[in-house]
């Protein structure tokens, strides 16, 4: 089994696409104002968004984006415009993180854990 593709709801799905676009994705479907698609510019998978009336109530969907350079590229989206919750940190997990939330409120972590994402060191066999 391989993971596809996620999709999340969002208010104004014409302003999230341009987020997404600002954040590097690669628009593949077009169908505004109710639906969008993307690629991730690396791998395989895709990810969109679809129109909803509401958001959803409670906990909110978070989003992982690894990005091998991820201090430069927090940079260079923060020069976007793009507010970040916290700057690249390393975490306890041997993971690096920078956090951000969307348009819509959903959690957005850019990370860079390399082979520690699947082989941490406390993998179980």
């Amino acid at each position: 089994m391989n993971l596809n593709q996620i999709t999340i709801p969002s208010l104004d799905v014409e302003k999230a696409s341009e987020f997404y676009e600002i954040l590097g994705l690669n628009l593949i479907v077009d169908a505004l104002p109710r639906y969008v698609r993307f690629e991730c510019p690396d791998g395989n998978a895709t990810f969109s968004i679809h129109k909803v009336d509401e958001l959803p109530s409670g906990n909110r969907i978070s989003i992982y984006f690894e990005e091998d350079n991820l201090d430069d590229i927090v940079g260079h989206l923060q020069q976007k415009g793009i507010i970040f919750t916290s700057e690249p940190e390393d975490k306890d997990w041997l993971w690096r993180e920078a956090h951000l939330y969307d348009l819509d409120g959903n959690h957005i972590i850019l990370f860079k854990a390399g082979d520690n994402r699947k082989n941490p060191p406390w993998r179980i066999n």
